[in-house]
């Protein structure tokens, strides 16, 4: 997992719960990379995945919602560092539509082997939209919180059904999204 995701969730915790805290998840953890992280390398994403899972246990909040916080956090910091991606896109189902086709192929020329989730869509009609995703890192709640956030800075008012999923063993999952 590249850098920059490890580097935006260390200035959540900091931000949000304090410095202390992500002291104390670093103790825990014991990462390999003792913690220090640039944007632009890759990390092994179990050190991620056991570092969330020691925030829920120090602050009690499920694993699920943090990976849903995060992702909304996520999405304000890709808005202020790259938001010509975002501002470009007259609306909130546009925007979503060009993730994969604009956002992720850009990511790509970056990066090496970015090792992107899959994502794929279809449109109904002018205010819905189904979003499918895979990825062996079943981040689809990441997703979820990523899409909220997108909806914040869109001020769109939306319905989201979460299903199938991944975590009940389905080769993807599926967001339906309805802009009310």
């Amino acid at each position: 997992m590249k850098g920059i995701i490890f580097t935006t969730f260390n200035d959540m915790v900091e931000k949000e719960i304090g410095i202390e805290t992500w002291d104390a998840i670093l103790d825990s953890v014991n990462p390999k990379s003792k913690g220090i992280y640039t944007a632009v390398e890759d990390f092994p994403d179990e050190e991620l995945f056991s570092m969330i899972s020691e925030l829920s246990e120090k602050t009690g909040t499920p694993v699920v919602e943090l990976v849903t916080a995060f992702g909304q956090y996520l999405f304000h910091v890709f808005a202020i560092n790259h938001g010509g991606f975002i501002d470009d896109k007259p609306n909130f189902l546009d925007f979503l539509k060009s993730i994969d086709e604009v956002i992720h192929k850009e990511v790509r020329k970056l990066y090496p082997n970015p090792n992107l989730p899959t994502l794929r869509w279809e449109q109904h009609d002018e205010n819905s939209l189904e979003l499918y995703y895979s990825s062996p890192r079943k981040l689809c709640h990441l997703a979820d919180g990523l899409i909220k956030g997108a909806a914040k800075k869109y001020n769109t008012k939306y319905t989201m059904e979460h299903s199938p999923c991944m975590h009940d063993n389905s080769d993807h999952c599926c967001f339906s999204i309805k802009v009310i």
